[in-house]
């Protein structure tokens, strides 16, 4: 995987984990957010938006 794609992903997953640490979400289940996959994240964050919380 290129330097520039794990950057890219890196990035997205640490603004994921900030937006949902802001409203509240600190785990899933029993993993913690840093545990989570990129995808994983992305549809907790989308699950949230979609119950209209302020994000």
């Amino acid at each position: 995987m290129s330097k520039y794609l794990q950057k890219a992903i890196k990035a997205k997953r640490n603004y994921l984990i900030g937006k949902l640490i802001q409203v509240g979400i600190y785990k899933k289940g029993d993993q913690h957010l840093y545990e989570l996959t990129l995808t994983e994240l992305e549809q907790e964050f989308e699950a949230i938006n979609e119950s209209s919380v302020e994000v």
